[in-house]
């Protein structure tokens, strides 16, 4: 009896019962019978411990997972806050030079209509009203990326929306010599708010009329799919570094000299507020296309109700 209990004591974390799971910390190991020989003991030890090998490997690999999604989301956090607090700075300086262009452009105007039979000065103006144009757009881009409002859900046919984008860009799109495609069924229909979509193929659209200052093909698809409506302008520049389509949505992020970096960015923004997603891709005979993936429309009235 005495070395029966002196054995127990030397084994204190060897538990011998019915099944193969860890109770209390404890190893688990097959059920032995009474007089088992020490080879069956240390193979039920051997494959106990070879058990806890394989928990504690699974256990580790669990940890680095929620340490390098914790490293992202503290990055994440981090570049949230940097961009809020350069929003309100955007924001604030945005509606200065706002207030400060429009009587600006108010003489310009004026002293354009003084102008118009000296076609000298009236060239010189009108360079000055482009950059004024210019400057307004920049600002409008400040002030659609630091705008965070909820969308207002109404339905509309998606082809007017395109025709209204096309018509207000048509004096560029002749300059360019550019062709437009428009590839959308009459009655297709959208469940969105329309100024904050008009706004984004605007932004799709000026990217692409970026990419082909020499003359091009712009083509804008529209269609409700199976998983949601699909909106994709594509056009025939020369497409975009393979190492930059990741970036091409991230603020400030910009190839061009004169770009702002938010055209794109305020695009994300806007396909997300309505529960979407923008992607972007090369095409195979060359140019980029930009698609708008929005919910489909059962979803999205849920999310307007």
């Amino acid at each position: 009896m005495q070395s029966q209990s002196a054995q127990h004591q030397e084994t204190p974390h060897l538990r011998i019962f019915n099944g193969t799971e860890e109770t209390q910390g404890e190893l688990a190991v097959p059920e032995l019978e009474a007089g088992c020989s020490l080879e069956t003991v240390l193979t039920a030890w051997h494959e106990a411990t070879v058990r806890l090998e394989q928990t504690h490997e699974i256990l580790q690999s669990e940890v680095r997972r929620l340490n390098e999604e914790l490293e992202r989301k503290n990055k994440e956090l981090a570049l949230n806050a940097r961009l809020a607090d350069l929003g309100r700075m955007a924001s604030h300086v945005a509606h200065e030079v706002r207030n400060s262009l429009v009587p600006v452009t108010l003489y310009v105007e004026l002293l354009k209509r003084r102008l118009l039979e000296n076609p000298g000065s009236l060239e010189i103006l009108t360079k000055i009203e482009a950059g004024f144009t210019a400057l307004d757009v920049t600002v409008n881009d400040l002030l659609n990326f630091t705008s965070h409002r909820e969308p207002r859900w109404a339905s509309f046919l998606a082809t007017e929306l395109i025709q209204e984008v096309c018509d207000a860009l048509k004096p560029q799109l002749d300059a360019q010599s550019i062709q437009v495609l428009v590839e959308v069924e009459q009655s297709a229909q959208l469940t969105a708010d329309r100024e904050m979509l008009r706004r984004a193929v605007l932004n799709l659209a000026l990217n692409a009329l970026d990419a082909m200052a020499n003359g091009g093909e712009l083509v804008i698809t529209a269609f409700e799919g199976p998983h949601g409506f699909m909106l994709e302008v594509a056009d025939s520049g020369n497409g975009v570094n393979h190492n930059q389509l990741e970036k091409v949505f991230e603020p400030f992020f910009t190839t061009k000299s004169n770009g702002t970096g938010l055209g794109l960015a305020i695009v994300q923004r806007i396909a997300e507020a309505h529960g979407g997603r923008i992607t972007a891709m090369n095409c195979p005979e060359g140019g980029a296309a930009f698609t708008i993936e929005l919910p489909a429309r059962q979803q999205l009235k849920r999310m307007a109700a």
